[in-house]
């Protein structure tokens, strides 16, 4: 079983995060913030196209040769892990463990070339859930890959009820990718979430994507308010 014991930097691409938040080119076109981005390269790539895309992680309060030493350090684990955990994973798009690692280091090395430019012009801003330093209704699409639900064993449930609701706060369509924690297992904390965040009349939908590296995680929660929704 795949196993962490903290938020580690791992970085994806730009066709993944549309893969895995199914968005169009409406979507693409809107305010996107990216939270809990790491080194993903989606920003990089979304700058190069035109795109208004901002990134919030606590790793960007740390330079760019601090943040390569963090990919440095936590790299071999990620990947010794991927190997024992090869049958967790549908090795398709990505062929071979091998693959991974190339895949990965080419989406953050991208990271790492916009880094210095994107922390300059406010791209990249150190800050971290539940708390953002971003105004009411600031974005219109709130993206968060691999982070809540994933690392449901070390984000308790409050955590996560406090942390979407700030995104509901500066987002309209919040959406978040994967469902399952590391387990890999469906997050203890998504039906609670589901039934609070309904209840208080937000529109929640679990909704399939074109995207499944891991097992089983194909789908996202899409939050929206009712107005949003209409």
């Amino acid at each position: 079983m795949f196993t962490l014991d903290r938020v580690v930097p791992w970085g994806r691409s730009f066709e993944e995060y549309r893969r895995m938040f199914g968005l169009t080119e409406t979507d693409l076109a809107s305010r996107i913030l990216g939270c809990a981005d790491g080194p993903a390269c989606f920003n990089a790539e979304a700058t190069r196209r035109g795109l208004a895309v901002v990134s919030c992680d606590p790793i960007y309060r740390f330079d760019v040769d601090e943040i390569r030493g963090r990919i440095a350090a936590t790299y071999d684990e990620v990947m010794l892990q991927a190997r024992q955990n090869a049958d967790d994973y549908i090795w398709d798009v990505i062929r071979s463990v091998d693959e991974l690692g190339v895949v990965r280091m080419a989406a953050m090395g991208a990271f790492l070339d916009d880094y210095p430019s994107g922390k300059a012009e406010g791209r990249y801003v150190d800050a971290e859930l539940p708390n953002l330093p971003f105004p009411d209704g600031a974005f219109d699409v709130a993206l968060c890959s691999h982070f809540l639900f994933l690392y449901s064993t070390q984000l308790g449930e409050a955590f996560h009820r406090f942390a979407i609701r700030e995104l509901c706060r500066v987002a309209a369509d919040v959406r978040i990718f994967p469902l399952l924690a590391l387990g890999p297992s469906p997050s203890p904390w998504l039906q609670p979430v589901i039934e609070e965040f309904r209840a208080e009349g937000f529109s929640v939908a679990i909704e399939d994507v074109p995207y499944e590296f891991q097992r089983g995680a194909n789908q996202m929660m899409r939050i929206r308010t009712m107005a949003e929704d209409v």
